[in-house]
C-alpha cells in the first residue's frame, strides 16, 4: 500500500487536486471571506461595549436602590415593560440574522477576536 502511494501517478494525481483547489479560488471568494471576518470582529467589538454598558447600568441602579432614591418595585416595573419591548425587538433582529454569516468559521473567529480585544 506504501508503494501505491509513492508511485509517480499518485503523486501527479495529487499535484492536479492541488492545482485544481487553488484555481477554483476566486477573488468573490476572497472578498467573501475578508467581509465576514470583518462584520465578525465589529459584531464582537459592539458586544463587548453592550456588555460592559449592561454592567455599568446595573451598577447604578444597585447604588440607587443602595441609597433609597428607587425602589425595587420600581426596577421591576422597568424590567417587565424592557421585556415586553425586547419581544418585538426580537423579530426586527431576525431580520439581520439572515443577512450576518453567523455560521461561516471565519465569521466566528472575528467575533471571538472581537470580543477578547475589544
Amino acid at each position: 500500500m506504501i508503494l501505491a502511494l509513492a508511485s509517480p501517478n499518485t503523486s501527479t494525481s495529487v499535484l492536479s487536486g492541488l492545482t485544481n483547489l487553488t484555481s477554483s479560488i476566486t477573488t468573490t471568494d476572497i472578498i467573501s471571506l475578508i467581509v465576514a471576518f470583518i462584520l465578525g470582529l465589529l459584531i464582537g467589538l459592539l458586544a463587548k461595549k453592550l456588555l460592559s454598558v449592561a454592567l455599568i447600568i446595573i451598577a447604578i441602579l444597585i447604588v440607587l436602590i443602595a441609597i433609597g432614591a428607587l425602589s425595587p418595585t420600581t426596577v421591576e416595573h422597568w424590567l417587565i415593560i424592557l421585556g415586553q419591548k425586547a419581544q418585538s425587538a426580537e423579530g426586527d433582529a431576525q431580520g439581520f440574522l439572515k443577512i450576518l454569516p453567523y455560521n461561516s468559521i471565519v465569521f466566528i473567529i472575528g467575533f471571538i477576536i472581537g470580543l477578547i480585544k475589544g
